[in-house]
């Protein structure tokens, strides 16, 4: 059995990278050892709901939307109005129009100075890659409420705190990358992306094996022969293939190739550079609508500082869940989350901090899934400031995702750019 291309994972880097081949006329084959589309992006059905297990939000436009319209993909992505605020004390803060600086300006007077160091790296002025976002904004204010807003914005974004991500990548995300301006959510739940992109592969000619895990990437003097795959839980088949692009990580491509054919510096590179982060995920349901806006609530202080924002999913997608309950999504990131952490103790502070934020909240909510992303199972395989290359020593083998993307960069735009940049160089080299 021969392909063009074997993609191995199939979350959003991975459909992206396959999608995209499929369009320029190559054979692919996409592959993922879940019985679903998506990976921690996926969708389940809990109770008649379409729950999410991780990542929710969409971001239209950019390379994104592109890799749709390249495949003929059709893209559903509903936009909430607004899109994002803040609760401060329980009160809602719409920035949609003052931004940030409207936000800040009614909490600190030392506002001008943060909001001066936004503008200096939008002209491109950045602070090295040593200093923490905690210690630079340090630097400018010691509001404690301010604080507790970038600690959350980086942990909604990033699945870090701010003491781990790197002022460098924050600002970088938000002065120069997407930063979320645009964002929205799937009536099908996320899979729905997926799903047709996937759909797309297979009438474009190529193929999707779900529960089908690959064993072995096949190395032969420096380049890619064949993965060996387990389809279905049967037989171990070799499928030929020239290109092969992974979407676990560069971790993922040690692990399937081979340290020796890898080479010790990116097996060192795999095991330092590196920084997997972590969060954990609540879905719920409830009767009466408990949040006080339509898409994403982030928040300030909270009892223990673990709970970083949530979503009102049925305000914009209701086809989520069954007639009568309102659907939500709440983020927690742990202390730390990107080191090891006590797993129950965390989630209990996580559930506090929602029952603090919304009272009754044992009373009126439905737990649908609690999931704590970590390990093999991570919020992202690396947070901002800390990727490796798309490319690895050995010849048409490449990784895509979250662990390769460009500096400061984050959520599935930034996966769907690394699929781009490395279907581009296999395009290039193809010619």
């Amino acid at each position: 059995m021969k392909f063009d291309a074997v993609v191995i994972g199939a979350g959003a880097g991975g459909c992206h990278a396959a999608a995209r081949l499929a369009a320029a006329g190559q054979h692919v084959l996409m592959i993922d050892d879940h019985a679903w589309l998506g990976g921690r992006a996926g969708t389940e059905m809990i109770d008649g709901h379409r729950v999410n297990m991780g990542a929710i939000a969409l971001e239209p436009g950019g390379v994104f939307e592109e890799t749709f319209a390249l495949c003929g993909a059709r893209l559903d992505i509903r936009e909430p109005k607004p899109a994002a605020v803040f609760y401060l004390d329980h009160k809602v803060v719409d920035i949609s129009k003052g931004g940030l600086g409207f936000l800040l300006g009614g909490l600190t007077k030392q506002a001008s100075k943060v909001l001066d160091q936004f503008a200096q790296a939008r002209s491109g002025s950045l602070p090295d890659g040593r200093e923490s976002t905690e210690d630079w904004l340090k630097r400018y204010t010691s509001h404690a409420s301010v604080h507790a807003i970038f600690r959350n914005l980086c942990a909604a974004i990033f699945a870090m705190n701010a003491d781990e991500i790197p002022a460098r990548a924050f600002l970088t995300y938000f002065t120069q990358k997407g930063a979320f301006k645009r964002f929205g959510f799937h009536p099908e739940g996320t899979m729905g992306a997926w799903q047709a992109l996937a759909d797309a592969v297979v009438r474009l000619g190529g193929e999707v094996w779900l529960s089908s895990p690959a064993e072995k990437i096949e190395v032969r003097d420096g380049r890619v022969t064949a993965v060996h795959i387990r389809r279905d839980g049967g037989d171990l088949l070799r499928v030929e293939a020239g290109v092969v692009i992974c979407n676990g990580g560069p971790g993922s491509a040690v692990a399937l190739a081979g340290a020796e054919a890898l080479g010790a510096d990116y097996l060192h590179q795999s095991r330092t550079v590196l920084k997997p982060a972590a969060n954990i995920v609540y879905n719920f349901a409830t009767r009466e609508d408990i949040m006080p806006a339509p898409g994403i609530m982030t928040f300030g202080k909270t009892t223990h500082g673990r709970l970083c924002n949530i979503a009102n999913l049925t305000a914009t997608c209701p086809e989520l869940a069954p007639a009568g309950w309102h659907q939500y999504v709440a983020y927690a990131v742990p202390r730390p989350a990107i080191a090891d952490f006590n797993s129950e103790a965390e989630i209990a502070m996580g559930l506090e901090d929602l029952r603090a934020q919304f009272p009754g909240f044992d009373q009126k909510a439905k737990m649908l899934s609690i999931r704590v992303m970590r390990d093999d199972w991570p919020a992202q395989r690396s947070g901002a400031g800390y990727d490796m290359e798309v490319s690895t020593p050995v010849g048409g083998l490449w990784c895509v995702g979250d662990a390769v993307k460009t500096y400061g960069n984050g959520g599935t735009q930034a996966c769907a750019e690394s699929a781009k940049r490395v279907v581009d160089q296999v395009l290039g080299e193809a010619a």
